[in-house]
């Protein structure tokens, strides 16, 4: 059965034109200035306008105050609010109710305490992400290093919320990693570039083919 895929850090038209043509369920747009992906919410905004109905549109937000969102969200006209900081459950649930958006808060993974994490936000979020905890090193971005963790750290658990598993992901990878996790939806960002904020159409193709084969 395919698994859905997001493909996240979009910032051209054709990177999100693949996405569309290859049957991604999500498409994301990183609002974090110090992210390669970074977008302002103008560009996203006209991106967003060529992705048809039904392909959920994802901002990522890295501890938000409330004023970056809502000038977001005026220009860009997003689905699902993704928070890849430190959020807490008290502020997911307030970004929740005060912009009436599903929020999806992402779980920095390296052992299985960082995996128990979860259980604070299933009653407050709509979502749940597991990416690879960042490393150690001043450079380091919350997400988008290309770096998976331990993907057995995921088998066999349940949530009662949507998941998706992030972290180092390519299209000769996903297979393993969805027999690893059972993990229901996948995101990718730099197992498609060929750079860092360069999406690569062949690889963007050529993940979404992997996928839609599992």
């Amino acid at each position: 059965m395919p698994v859905p895929v997001k493909i996240c850090g979009l910032s051209r038209a054709d990177a999100v034109a693949a996405a569309v043509a290859g049957g991604a369920a999500f498409v994301g747009f990183v609002f974090y200035p110090r992210s390669p992906r970074a977008v302002t919410p103008e560009t996203a905004g006209r991106l967003a306008a060529a992705v048809p109905p039904g392909i959920v549109k994802v901002g990522l937000f890295v501890d938000p105050g409330d004023d970056a969102i809502a000038a977001t969200l005026a220009a860009a006209p997003l689905d699902l609010l993704q928070l890849h900081g430190e959020e807490t459950p008290e502020r997911a649930a307030t970004i929740r109710a005060r912009f009436g958006r599903p929020v999806m808060k992402v779980l920095p993974v390296a052992e299985a305490d960082d995996v128990a994490e979860a259980d604070r936000y299933v009653a407050v979020v709509d979502r749940l992400m597991f990416d690879a905890k960042p490393p150690t090193r001043p450079d380091a971005l919350p997400g988008g290093n290309g770096l998976p963790f331990d993907w057995r750290l995921l088998a066999g658990r349940h949530w009662p919320v949507p998941w998706m598993l992030a972290g180092g992901l390519t299209a000769a990878t996903v297979a393993e990693a969805v027999r690893l996790t059972g993990a229901p939806a996948v995101d990718v960002s730099s197992g498609v570039e060929d750079a860092p904020g360069v999406k690569s159409v062949a690889k963007i193709a050529a993940f979404l083919a992997a996928a839609r084969a599992l």
